[in-house]
Parts: structure tokens; sequence; C-alpha cells
């Protein structure tokens, strides 16, 4: 595609209204319209950016190129299926489609109409993830946590869909391995649906994974550790920052193993504009996305394991209060 692509951005809330800031920012796009079922929400970031607005997103197909598709996880197969059908390339926020057969049609649709078909896992675009795979070797273990305060937004699904679905799909990318056992534990604390789990993971290839996530903590904290053969990697997703422990050849002193200690802070820019660019960029270019519909099923894969697992947890409990 030559020129700048046309983009509408449908669902302009808390997070939609940054895809639209970042869509305008964008030399190699433009934002043409945005649209929204809330009108007093359409027509403020419409004005703010000088575009049209509307509360029929099947209205826009024949203005746009490709729609950043963020509304509620429920909505998502029957807007992105909309924009796909008529030939136009998508960008829909995780999780892909509310479940696997949604995100089964999502992929074969953008298949057959040959367009750009991306995932919002935004982790993917941190600068520190993109030095972690270099240093990366073959995982045995990996422990990561995931948690935030409280906030209504997001509540449509549970906390595996809202947060650990973001490290399901980072492990599931760093193993790259068929997933194959699943335990999990959980509980609704404040939403109807679970609001704190904690899941372990085996891989195919041997490498285990523990994820805890929480939308309740009274802080924010986004870490993994990662053990292999040769070495222990620490990540802190919020400092940006690296540390690897790894092990040298001798001894520093008799019975004492010989390790080089070595930190360093990754410049992170902007994760969000970096994705969009990315997306913009894979239209132009004739490209795969960096996370694509298959990566984003992969994830929603797990996540519906995990939930699985969660229910399997609560019957045991049931089981043990009767």
């Amino acid at each position: 595609m030559n020129g700048r692509v046309r983009v509408a951005v449908v669902g302009v809330g808390h997070f939609g209204a940054y895809h639209a800031d970042k869509v305008a920012a964008l030399a190699t796009a433009e934002l043409v319209a945005v649209a929204d079922r809330d009108p007093a929400r359409a027509q403020t970031i419409a004005a703010k950016h000088g575009v049209r607005w509307t509360t029929d997103y099947r209205s826009l197909a024949g203005e746009v190129d490709a729609v950043s598709v963020t509304v509620p996880t429920v909505a998502h197969e029957e807007v992105a299926a909309a924009f796909l059908a008529a030939g136009k390339h998508v960008l829909v926020e995780k999780p892909i489609a509310h479940d696997l057969p949604a995100a089964h049609r999502l992929i074969t649709l953008a298949a057959a109409r040959g367009v750009v078909l991306q995932v919002g896992h935004l982790p993917r675009f941190y600068g520190v993830v993109a030095a972690l795979k270099e240093k990366l070797g073959r995982p045995l273990f990996i422990d990561a946590v995931r948690i935030a305060p409280f906030k209504p937004r997001g509540t449509d699904v549970n906390v595996i869909l809202d947060l650990m679905v973001h490290d399901l799909d980072l492990i599931a990318a760093l193993v790259d391995a068929p997933l194959v056992a699943v335990d999990a534990a959980g509980a609704a604390v404040i939403s109807s649906s679970e609001d704190i789990a904690n899941a372990r993971l085996k891989f195919a290839t041997g490498c285990v994974a523990t994820m805890t996530a929480s939308r309740i903590s009274l802080k924010t904290e986004r870490k993994m550790r990662i053990f292999q053969d040769d070495a222990y990697l620490t990540v802190d997703f919020d400092q940006r920052t690296i540390r690897v422990i790894r092990k040298k050849a001798g001894e520093l002193a008799p019975g004492i193993p010989n390790v080089e200690i070595a930190d360093r802070v990754y410049e992170d820019g902007d994760p969000l504009a970096a994705e969009i660019a990315s997306f913009i960029a894979a239209i132009q270019g004739g490209t795969p996305p960096l996370v694509s519909g298959e990566d984003g099923l992969r994830a929603l894969e797990g996540a519906i394991k995990v939930n699985d697992a969660l229910k399997e947890h609560a019957a045991f409990v049931a089981r043990a209060r009767a």
C-alpha cells in the first residue's frame, strides 16, 4: 500500500482514546474517524483530532484502510469481522476474542481476505522484552507476577483475560512449545469473576511457568524471573531493567562458583505507538505482524485452559466445604 494508511478507531473509551492519539501522531497513518456507542464520548475524541465521529462503526468501512478495535472483549468478533469481511486491516485489542471458535473465525476471515490481523499484546513492544529475547537460552523455569490496583474498566472479563493473558502470550513466545498441563487457583473478591489468580503451566520442553495476576493489589508490579542452564534472569517491566546472573568458568575462591552479574536499564519509548506503527508497517510492507492472529489464539488457548483449571479448583473447594 502506497501513501498514508487511513485508520479509524472503534471504541474510544479510556484505552481507545490513546489509540486515537497515537494514530493521529503517526506520519505513516491518517486518523479519519472514531466510533463509539456513547455519542458524547465519540464527539469529544473526534473534536480533539478534527475528524468525523459516528455511533455506527459499520458506516466507516468505505472510508478506511484499517481499524483499531478497542471495544469490550465480547464485541471483538462482531466488530473485527465486519471490517475483515470488507477487506480492511484490523488491530484488535487483547484478548483476540471471547472464545476459541470466534478467534478461529477471525483468523480464517483475515487469511481469506488477504489482510493483516494483529492482536494488541502490548508487552511484546517493550524495549526490555526485545533485549530479553537476545539473552535467553532454553528456559527451565519462569515465574511471572503482574499485579495492579483495582480499576472498574476491564471487569467484563476475569483477571486471566484482563491481565494474565499478557504473560501467557509472552511466556508462550519465549518458550515456543506446546502447553501440556495447567493447574490454577483464584478468587473473586470485588467483581463477579476472579480478581486474583495463580497458575502453574508445564510445556512440552519441560519448562514450568508460574504466574500470579491480581487487579486488587495496593501497588503495581510487573516482574518475571527466568532460570535456564547457565543463567538466572530477572526482569522488571516497570523499571525497564534486566539483571543477568551467569555462571562462568572456574571459581572465585575454593568452593565458591564464579558468577558474573550484569544489570542494564533499557529505554521503552512508547510501546503503544510502537505497536500501532508496527501494524501500519505490516500493512504497507505486506509482511506478517509481530503479534499475529495465531499468536492471539495461542494466548487465548492458554487463558481458557487456566480458566478451566480455575473451575476445577472451585469444584474441589466446594466439595471440601460440603
